[in-house]
C-alpha cells in the first residue's frame, strides 16, 4: 500500500487562491501610482524614486500600525469596505505629524482561510485610503494560516514610508508658551477605544443593525465603523509654508497623552473641553458607560482627531486654509509655562452632566 500523498491545500493553504487574489488586486494598486512609484505588484519588493518625487535632500520617516479590535466589528457585521482606510489613516496621520509626506504603503493581511471576496474588499479599501493620502500601494503580504484564526477572522497591519526635506521636519522644538492649540474634527471614534466600545455593546445589548439613538438616519454599526479621517492633504501644504509648530495625532491615550508627546520640557498644554461641541456619538458612549471625563480624555479622541500648535498670529490664516480644504476647525486651548503635560478642563455642559472638572497628565 502506498503512503498518502499530502498537499499544501489539504493542510488548509490554497496557493491558487493567493495567486488569484494578487491578480485581482493588481489594478487596485496601479490606481494608487504617483510620481516616484508605479505601484505594480508581483515582485519581491517595491521601488520608490525619491528624485522623481521631487526631493533634493530628504529624510525618510517610517510608521507602522494596525486597526485594533475595530477589525472585529467589521468582521462580525460584514463591513469590510472601509476598514483599510483606517489602516492607512493610522500610519499616514502619524507621518504627517513629523512633517513627512506619505509616499509608499505596504499592507499585511492575515487570515485562517483566504476568502477572496472579503480580502479583495479589504485591499480595495486600503487602496482607497492610499489615494486619499496620496501615497502608492507598492506591495504587501497575504498570509493564510490555518489554526491561527477563528473561521472568518482576519487581522491587518500597515507600514508606510514618507519623506521630508532636511530642516523642514516637525519635532516640537518650535513650540513656545503663548502658542494656540487648534483642533481638527474627527470623523468618529477613529481606530482607538474599540475594546471598550465592544464591551459596552455586549453589556448593554446594543442592536447595531438598528438606527442609532443619536442619529435616526444611520444604523448604529455604520456610525461606529466610520473610517478614520486622513488629514494629509489639508495639512501638507501648510507644513511646507512653515506656519505649524507641531502636530499631535489623537490616537490611543486621547488628548491627555498625545498632545504632550510634541511638547518641549517646561511647556504645558491647557485644553478647554467647552471649545467644541461633543459629538453625539461620543456623548452616547459616555452616557452608556457612565464614563468619567478623565477616562474619556485618555481613551477616545472626543471629537478632535488632530491638534496643531501654532503662533497666535497664524491662527486666522491657517483656519481659513484648513476650512477651504474641508476640515472642521476649532481653537481648543493654548501652550503655557509649566511641567510637560496636558490638562483638559470643562464645566457641567462639557462631556458630562457633572460639575466643573479638570484632568491632567504629565509626560
Amino acid at each position: 500500500m502506498s503512503e498518502k500523498s499530502y498537499s499544501y491545500e489539504q493542510a488548509g493553504v490554497s496557493i491558487a487562491a493567493g495567486n488569484a487574489l494578487v491578480k485581482a488586486i493588481a489594478p487596485l494598486a496601479r490606481a494608487t501610482a504617483r510620481p516616484g512609484a508605479d505601484a505594480e505588484l508581483g515582485g519581491f519588493g517595491g521601488f520608490f524614486d525619491l528624485k522623481a518625487a521631487g526631493y533634493a535632500d530628504p529624510l525618510l520617516v517610517a510608521a507602522n500600525d494596525g486597526v485594533g479590535t475595530k477589525v472585529k466589528l467589521a468582521i462580525d457585521h460584514d463591513r469590510h469596505d472601509a476598514i483599510g482606510i483606517d489602516l492607512v489613516a493610522m500610519c499616514v496621520n502619524d507621518l504627517i505629524v513629523q512633517g513627512a509626506e506619505p509616499l509608499l504603503f505596504l499592507d499585511y493581511f492575515a487570515t485562517g482561510k483566504l476568502e477572496n471576496g472579503i480580502a479583495e474588499r479589504v485591499v480595495a479599501s486600503i487602496a482607497e485610503g492610499c489615494k486619499i493620502a496620496g501615497c502608492a500601494l507598492i506591495g504587501g503580504e497575504t498570509a493564510e494560516m490555518p489554526g491561527m484564526y477563528a473561521a472568518g477572522d482576519y487581522d491587518l497591519a500597515g507600514f508606510c514610508v514618507g519623506a521630508v526635506e532636511r530642516g523642514e521636519q516637525l519635532t516640537g522644538d518650535k513650540v513656545a508658551a503663548g502658542d494656540v492649540l487648534v483642533g481638527l474634527a474627527s470623523s468618529g471614534v477613529h481606530s482607538n477605544g474599540y475594546s471598550l466600545v465592544r464591551r459596552l455593546a455586549a453589556d448593554k445589548g446594543w442592536k447595531l443593525d438598528r438606527p442609532a439613538l443619536f442619529d435616526q438616519d444611520r444604523l448604529l454599526i455604520d456610525a461606529l465603523i466610520e473610517p478614520t479621517r486622513i488629514y494629509v492633504k489639508g495639512l501638507l501644504p501648510l507644513i511646507r509654508q512653515g506656519g505649524i509648530h507641531a502636530l499631535a495625532h489623537i490616537t490611543g491615550g486621547g488628548l491627555l497623552e498625545n498632545v504632550p508627546r510634541v511638547l518641549p520640557q517646561g511647556l504645558h498644554a491647557r485644553i478647554d473641553a467647552g471649545a467644541w461641541p461633543q459629538p453625539r456619538l461620543m456623548a452616547f458612549l459616555q452616557a452608556q458607560g457612565n464614563i468619567e471625563p478623565g477616562e474619556m480624555a485618555r481613551t477616545f479622541n472626543c471629537g478632535i482627531g488632530m491638534v496643531l500648535a501654532v503662533a497666535a498670529d497664524e491662527v486666522a490664516g491657517l483656519t481659513a486654509d484648513l476650512e477651504a480644504a474641508g476640515e472642521t476647525v476649532f481653537v481648543i486651548g493654548a501652550i503655557e509655562q509649566g511641567p510637560r503635560g496636558c490638562t483638559v478642563q470643562g464645566s457641567a455642559d462639557d462631556w458630562s452632566a457633572r460639575e466643573a472638572w479638570e484632568v491632567s497628565h504629565l509626560a
